[in-house]
């Protein structure tokens, strides 16, 4: 099983860079970019909720779970 993070998707179909999402939510554009890139195993709700609340979105909007074959 696998959780993907798909900000990049939103930060494109809302035209912002991730140095602005970073400063509007209060956090360095490396923890960002490490979120982005899924770098990092988990992510903090209240991270999640400022990054919806910016991006005017869904948790369900940013991330995607996937099965891996063979797994039940």
């Amino acid at each position: 099983m696998k959780i993907i993070m798909t900000l990049d998707i939103m930060l494109a179909r809302r035209k912002m860079r991730l140095k602005d999402l970073a400063q509007a939510i209060g956090t360095s554009e490396q923890n960002m970019s490490m979120i982005k890139t899924g770098k990092i195993k988990g992510i903090r709700f209240d991270t999640l909720v400022k990054i919806c609340d910016v991006l005017d979105c869904q948790p369900g909007d940013l991330l995607t779970f996937t099965r891996q074959e063979g797994t039940s």
